[in-house]
């Protein structure tokens, strides 16, 4: 699964993606798997996270502590997700 995350920390709006080290990041932090995103869905805190470990990874300057990160959000929206492992479509007559 991927995200695409717009953050606005006051300074101008970028965009990050999620990749498996994300994912597999907050799976451990709050205990949860990616597969529960879609059942369960996904809280505010759930999603600041992602965008906090993906703007790391794509070496943007931020906080280094989650929660000034948090405090110095003004907006974070969800862009774009897809599906890694989209499952095939049948075949006619297969």
């Amino acid at each position: 699964m991927k995200l695409t995350l717009k953050v606005d920390q006051g300074q101008g709006e970028y965009q990050v993606t999620t990749n498996l080290y994300v994912i597999v990041t907050w799976e451990r932090k709050f205990k949860r798997k990616a597969s529960d995103i879609q059942s369960s869905g996904i809280g505010m805190e759930d999603l600041a996270f992602m965008a906090y470990e993906a703007s790391k990874q794509a070496g943007i300057t931020i906080p280094a502590m989650f929660d000034d990160f948090i405090k110095r959000l003004v907006t974070l929206e969800v862009v774009e997700t897809e599906n890694t492992n989209p499952t095939e479509g049948a075949t006619d007559g297969n």
